[in-house]
């Protein structure tokens, strides 16, 4: 009864940590806008460094999601000084009233 008890721990464990990573892997999406930088373009409050970032408009809403470190750097010296369209294609998650994105693909229009 113990090993019948311990099979069925194992495979309930196991379908939830499968369930996780579905779910982790479903957060990845494509997101359109303008991407521009934090702190010259949008003068986002206490942002003293230069950030890359895509500001997403879906109606009167718009959401500003921060790159990833490597992203940013990678991709802030198109945008520093001037915001330009285009889509990017990553993980997205939310860390308390941010929104984050660790960027896979960045392309300008």
């Amino acid at each position: 009864m113990k090993h019948v008890a311990a099979s069925l721990m194992l495979v309930v464990v196991g379908a939830l940590v499968a369930g996780s990573a579905l779910e982790a892997g479903d957060k990845e999406k494509t997101l359109k806008g303008s991407i521009t930088c934090a702190k010259c373009d949008l003068k986002v409050d206490g942002q003293t460094k230069c950030h890359t970032v895509i500001v997403v408009k879906k109606g009167d809403k718009e959401t500003v999601y921060w790159f990833d470190t490597a992203g940013s750097k990678k991709y802030h010296k198109e945008i520093c000084t001037s915001a330009k369209p285009g889509s990017v294609k990553g993980t997205t998650s939310k860390k308390g009233d941010k929104h984050l994105i660790k960027v896979s693909e960045v392309t300008f229009d």
